[in-house]
């Protein structure tokens, strides 16, 4: 090959290279649309609202929060498994890892449609009593219900939610029945306990908290393996004679499928700063979250094993959505 064209070749490589080493530098050159696939004012959209605006400053473009709510979340998820345009994301929630097993005719794969970037923050689930009940403990709430199989009812935050899918586990663990009583939202089972119209609820600390803080009804335990920072007379589920036992919801950070692994890094470097800043840290703390902000193949990891137990769970105790 003569020399002139071998330079002209090696030119064109080099030029080629550049231009897509500038392409890649040059993410994001739009704002960022993150797509929320719950409602606004809810434990997802709080954690999403308090995080982005420092990642947003990071990264030099603007997060632009934008709620998609219906089925489950698997709107939301659908919009963002079909985007090509490098700049949507989906905050998603534990709905993730339990649509696949509820929802089998979905338009996309939950396993394939999406790159996993970090879990953000965890959200403790908590059982709660209302006053009059009489335990005082979570094992005292175990023997009465032992007492009176099929007795106690006890609200979530829905039918085949993550709240429902905890209640389900912890029965069968302490060898329990109860009366799953669903409402449309955590907030709403907390304030039918508080005003006695149910046992207790399984739901989140971030619904259970204000109704509890009002004096109004009582926390036994909280699901995560160790106290909560928040609450740190309030005992966990693991301490209180169910060792190994967690349950909690959480939301987390992901992209398409496609997504660019230097996209990944950049957003993940972005949140994993933003968490660990004090004032986003204590605003997370304060409205019930535990920050976790974890990083990519650790969140793979977690997803991968939550969905394979939450198959399990919603196969053998035939739970169906409605």
């Amino acid at each position: 090959m003569p020399a002139t064209r071998r330079a002209v070749l090696a030119s064109a490589a080099t030029l080629a290279l550049a231009s897509r080493s500038h392409a890649q530098a040059a993410w994001p050159s739009r704002p960022i649309r993150l797509v929320v696939p719950f409602s606004a004012g809810g434990a997802a959209d709080s954690a999403a609202r308090v995080t982005t605006p420092h990642m947003g400053a990071k990264l030099g473009q603007n997060f632009l929060v934008e709620n998609r709510t219906g089925a489950s979340g698997s709107l939301g998820g659908n919009e963002v498994a079909r985007a090509t345009d490098g700049h949507t994301f989906l905050w998603d929630a534990s709905s993730h890892i339990v649509n696949p097993a509820l929802l089998p005719r979905l338009p996309f794969d939950y396993a394939t449609a999406f790159t996993p970037i970090s879990l953000v923050v965890q959200f403790p689930s908590v059982i709660a009593v209302k006053n009059e009940f009489p335990a005082r403990s979570l094992a005292e709430f175990v023997a009465a219900a032992k007492a009176r199989p099929g007795a106690i009812t006890v609200g979530t935050q829905g039918n085949a939610t993550a709240g429902h899918l905890g209640l389900v586990a912890f029965a069968r663990r302490a060898g329990i029945e109860v009366i799953h009583v669903p409402y449309r939202g955590g907030a709403a089972a907390a304030q039918d306990l508080a005003g006695g119209a149910i046992d207790a609820v399984f739901t989140t600390l971030v619904s259970a908290g204000p109704v509890a803080d009002g004096g109004r009804a009582r926390f036994l335990a909280v699901g995560t393996r160790t106290r909560v920072e928040s609450r740190p007379d309030v005992p966990t589920i693991h301490e209180s004679g169910f060792e190994g036992f967690e349950s909690n919801e959480w939301a987390g950070l992901f992209g398409p499928a496609s997504t660019p692994p230097a996209v990944v890094q950049a957003l993940s470097d972005a949140l994993i700063e933003a968490v660990a800043e004090p004032t986003i840290r204590q605003r997370l703390v304060q409205i019930g979250c535990v920050p976790v902000a974890s990083c990519p193949d650790d969140f793979a990891r977690f997803v991968r094993d939550g969905r394979a137990e939450m198959a399990a769970l919603v196969r053998d105790a035939n739970i169906r959505a409605e």
